[in-house]
């Protein structure tokens, strides 16, 4: 389902992501979830998979990758999501620039460009996805 929930009432939104939950739990069923909004993917998945330009970067468990995120993708997501604090928003390095062509992606690692973090690699070699801990994969050259 490709952005199922987004354009719903709150309610209704509610009622819909109960039923798939009823029905992957009763009925042992998978499913993929496309959403950009992540509140969401961590009520109704057991495992995330972040992409950036078509490219996996960041996968793993959903509590896994949402609380201790490695990829400069994954943690611009997370930092671009409200929060109300009395201690203000956790500063976060911010992605620059402008999204690349989808149809004509940049050599290396897809997110170069607008990576705060980018090093010379970055922009030669694509990274591979690795495991970095059981199940918990990240796709970068700095990790």
């Amino acid at each position: 389902a490709d952005e199922p929930t987004s354009s719903l009432d709150v309610s209704v939104r509610a009622s819909i992501l109960e039923l798939l939950r009823e029905f992957k739990e009763k009925l042992n069923q998978a499913m993929i979830f496309i959403t950009h909004d992540l509140a969401t993917a961590r009520l109704i998945t057991d495992n995330i998979a972040v992409m950036y330009l078509g490219k996996i970067v960041e996968l793993g468990p959903v509590n896994i990758v949402l609380n201790k995120p490695l990829h400069p993708y994954t943690k611009a997501l997370l930092a671009a999501i409200p929060r109300i604090s009395r201690h203000g928003r956790k500063k976060t390095a911010e992605l620059r620039g402008d999204i690349p062509d989808p149809g004509s992606p940049p050599p290396g690692c897809r997110l170069h460009p607008r990576c705060p973090f980018a090093r010379k690699i970055c922009s030669e070699k694509e990274p591979a996805l690795i495991e970095v801990e059981k199940g918990h994969y990240v796709a970068c050259h700095l990790i």
